[in-house]
């Protein structure tokens, strides 16, 4: 039983690819991730070069990774306790780890790293993990409609992308080649009302079989009309449209307003998780 690290992404996609892909809604921010590096790049998100990991079991066959793309947090999927225990023994020896400054894992998971990592930490946020169900259409129905973003609303997304960036406390926004990228699939919604956008969200392109929903934002002037109901169920139909079996989204724990939202809509939760950053 060991974890192995690398920089590599081809040794990473080689050895770690098919368990992953085996479990798509736990392992989605792996499976994204590694599409992006792949399709945009090693420095797609951010300068320095990323970390990946994976965990082979008793048996010889590999049951869960990870990956870090700094400044972003070190990002765990779905693992054993086994490995848990494991990644907590090496994660101040190993020297691909070095430079680590917060971990995204499930919350016991995020809990037992905090604890090992020998050094003060706060949980900066905890979201949940949601799949969804079964779609049903928002109650009253929003005013207004959804249409698919263009290059025309380049700086529209960018704009409104920096301000949700910013809300939420994510290192760094989406640079103008990330917002191209999903505009090249159709994979931001926009939502009017009277032809004016008021609310947009975002899916993934189908990876392993699923599609993550996100981000969903109205600006603070915009909000309590039930725009993003109506945007995140339209982007939700698309995301099947695009060819997922499994669509899912993260909320914030802190936001009652989004997670109620997302129930009333199907979606189901799957998993909570913390992000525990070194204070």
């Amino acid at each position: 039983m060991t974890w192995t690290f690398t920089s590599d992404l081809a040794a990473y996609r080689a050895a770690a690819g098919p368990a992953v892909a085996a479990r798509p809604v736990p392992n989605t921010l792996l499976l994204s991730v590694a599409d992006a590096l792949e399709r945009r790049g090693l420095h797609t998100f951010g300068p320095e070069a990323p970390v990946f990991g994976w965990w082979t079991g008793p048996d010889g066959a590999v049951d869960g990774a990870l990956v870090c793309t700094p400044p972003h947090p070190l990002q765990l999927g779905a693992l054993p306790q086994e490995a848990v225990r494991a990644l907590a023994d090496v994660l101040t020896t190993e020297p691909l780890l070095a430079g680590l400054g917060a971990v995204n894992a499930r919350r016991r998971d995020a809990q037992a790293l905090a604890l090992a990592w020998g050094r003060p930490t706060v949980v900066a946020e905890e979201h949940r993990l949601y799949r969804l169900a079964a779609l049903v259409a928002p109650q009253p129905t929003p005013a207004g409609r959804v249409r698919v973003a263009t290059e025309a609303d380049l700086p529209l997304l960018t704009g409104w992308l920096e301000a949700f960036h910013a809300e939420v406390g994510i290192p760094a926004g989406s640079t103008e080649a990330q917002v191209r990228h999903r505009l090249s699939y159709g994979g931001f919604l926009l939502w009017e009302d009277g032809g004016v956008p008021v609310s947009l969200a975002a899916f993934s392109r189908p990876i392993g079989s699923a599609s993550r929903v996100g981000p969903v934002y109205t600006p603070p002037g915009l909000r309590g009309h039930g725009y993003a109901a109506g945007v995140t169920h339209a982007v939700s139909r698309a995301a099947y449209a695009a060819g997922a079996a499994e669509v899912v989204l993260f909320a914030d724990l802190a936001n009652p307003t989004s997670n109620g939202v997302y129930l009333r809509l199907g979606y189901a939760p799957v998993e909570d998780r913390a992000r525990i950053v070194a204070a």
